[in-house]
């Protein structure tokens, strides 16, 4: 008899139904980075994707929204989605790391993110950008995106670039390093008992 214990999935499905937008977002912590998106939104389509891949996590994003009206209400309302999913994959948050960081470079761009799982809201989002729009995606939605992840997430997000010309490559890099800053903060560690803080909650 095979008495080895299973590791739960941590695994989620959120659906958002509003007057504006009809969000589904799938999410698999423990994936291969793979992902099926689609939005409306090219731009936040490959965002998402490569949010997919570098954070490993299995994704799949469907949004029907008022994209004749502009692109607000979409990217707020996937963002809430997809940080609502993160708190319900990970549960009580037992067992993981908490904190995650990545210094991503992208071309001539650099983008350092940190984050704490900590059930606590706050964002830092340090980006200066050049264009205004990358095909239909409003370029200042991306601190929206960010906040409004954040704040449905519960985490402490700090969203630095250092530097960086491109709008494209910068915008690219910071959404490749919160996926690795996720992944590290997701990751298990057998050493952990409970979760981490002296508070016994998080």
């Amino acid at each position: 008899m095979n008495t080895q214990l299973q590791t739960p999935e941590r695994v989620a499905e959120i659906r958002r139904h509003t007057k504006e937008t009809n969000v589904r977002v799938s999410l698999g912590l423990d994936g291969r980075g793979e992902a099926r998106i689609g939005t409306g939104i090219p731009f936040l389509d490959h965002m998402l994707e490569l949010f997919a891949r570098h954070g490993l996590f299995n994704l799949e994003v469907e949004c029907r929204g008022d994209l004749h009206i502009d692109d607000h209400h979409s990217v707020e309302d996937i963002a809430i989605s997809l940080g609502h999913a993160f708190v319900e994959a990970l549960g009580d948050k037992a067992g993981i790391a908490r904190y995650g960081s990545a210094l991503i470079p992208m071309d001539e761009a650099l983008c350092r993110v940190v984050i704490d799982l900590s059930g606590r809201f706050y964002l830092v989002y340090q980006v200066k950008t050049r264009r205004q729009t990358i095909g239909n995606f409003s370029v200042e939605l991306a601190e929206h995106f960010w906040r409004s992840f954040a704040e449905s997430c519960r985490c402490n997000l700090h969203i630095d670039v250092i530097r960086g010309r491109n709008t494209h490559h910068i915008l690219e890099a910071t959404f490749k390093g919160t996926a690795r800053a996720l992944r590290q903060a997701v990751e298990r560690d057998a050493k952990i008992e409970g979760v981490l803080s002296t508070k016994g909650v998080l």
